[in-house]
């Protein structure tokens, strides 16, 4: 099971900007931002199992680790899971105001499954981003 992930970025203002708006209709909100050595954002849904009461499972950096590799997180997918197939359109036209370009409108996609239902948008830093919803309508 997956705790959280971290992304690097190019540019965080447009970063927090894009994914405040993108991951709204999930639930997320921004729950931290900060400067620790790199400018830091973290997203969070609400979970009353944590101790604070939300989740925070989506993180991104600015600039290049101290440990090598490449500067920014690009041609990765990530799928959040949406409670229902509102909250995927919703998803999906939040990035797209927000400056995301479309790869898959929302949609069933039952190649994958017969309620899978799913939208997919490349992020500003060429992450293929998705909402999709595994429940019938």
């Amino acid at each position: 099971m997956l705790d959280h992930m971290t992304f690097r970025v190019t540019d965080i203002a447009r970063t927090k900007a894009f994914y405040t708006a993108t991951l709204a209709p999930l639930g997320y909100s921004l729950c931290f931002e900060g400067n620790y050595g790199s400018n830091m954002l973290g997203f969070a849904y609400p979970d009353p199992a944590e101790p604070d009461g939300k989740k925070a499972d989506v993180w991104f950096i600015d600039g290049p680790s101290p440990y090598g590799g490449p500067p920014t997180t690009t041609g990765c997918h990530l799928a959040w899971r949406a409670q229902n197939r509102a909250q995927v359109d919703a998803f999906y036209a939040a990035a797209i105001a927000a400056g995301g370009k479309g790869n898959g409108a929302p949609g069933l996609r039952t190649d994958y499954h017969e309620h899978y239902y799913g939208a997919f948008v490349i992020d500003p830093e060429g992450n293929n981003v998705e909402a999709v919803c595994h429940l019938p309508e």
